[in-house]
């Protein structure tokens, strides 16, 4: 007779999309602290991770512990896609939060897309979303410098608006930034000091407002 789970866990996954949680409910729930390395980069993997709860980041770093993050996942969406044709992992999954998965096996998955055509053209959309953003993510680092990144990062968190309203973005961090554009902290904050003193950004904790639009160069 298989486990029941609690009843928080069924609302966890109810509040799925119908596709991805008849995907969820082929896997076994885990629970991971904060900050814990879920996948290894390079490391083997048959297994595709629905989050229920919390949130985790894609990232790689160099043996020197530089660190390029590529983006994060929310709960309701998913990781471990990439190595579902057998290869190994092309990221590390660190959790940011205290975050519960659905933990789902290859040949679970392939069964759950012979069943769901729907959600089979839904993951082909995800890969290609991600492989595009990693094509950017590479084009930033090898063709701009690092205020060029700094400021691309900076505008496509803060979203679509007008150029001279002052805009929030909350919660993020030095290192939050310099983890995506590929550069040191003690860089990237340098910068925001400049541009503070420019008046083009008030700093605070966690927190940045762009006052205006940000100079092209710096």
């Amino acid at each position: 007779m298989p486990e029941a789970r609690p009843a928080a866990n069924d609302a966890l996954i109810a509040s799925l999309n119908p596709s991805l949680r008849a995907l969820a409910l082929r896997g076994q729930l885990r629970n991971y602290r904060k900050n814990t390395i879920v996948i290894s980069e390079g490391d083997p993997g048959d297994t595709m991770f629905v989050v229920l709860r919390g949130s985790a980041k894609a990232f790689s770093n160099d043996q020197n512990g530089r660190e390029i993050t590529y983006g994060t996942i929310p709960a309701g969406d998913y990781f471990g896609e990439m190595s579902l044709d057998g290869g190994p992992r092309s990221a590390s999954v660190m959790t940011l939060e205290p975050t519960t998965c659905s933990v789902v096996h290859r040949s679970a998955v392939r069964d759950h897309l012979a069943e769901e055509p729907q959600f089979a053209l839904e993951l082909v959309a995800q890969v290609i979303r991600r492989a595009r953003l990693a094509t950017e993510t590479a084009r930033s680092i090898a063709l701009l410098d690092v205020y060029g990144r700094v400021v691309g990062q900076l505008e496509s968190v803060a979203g679509p608006g007008r150029p001279d309203a002052p805009v929030l973005i909350a919660p993020i961090t030095h290192q939050a930034i310099a983890s995506r554009v590929g550069a040191s902290r003690e860089m990237v904050s340098r910068l925001l000091k400049d541009l503070e003193k420019g008046g083009y950004v008030e700093l605070g904790v966690k927190r940045i407002t762009l006052r205006k639009k940000l100079p092209a160069r710096w």
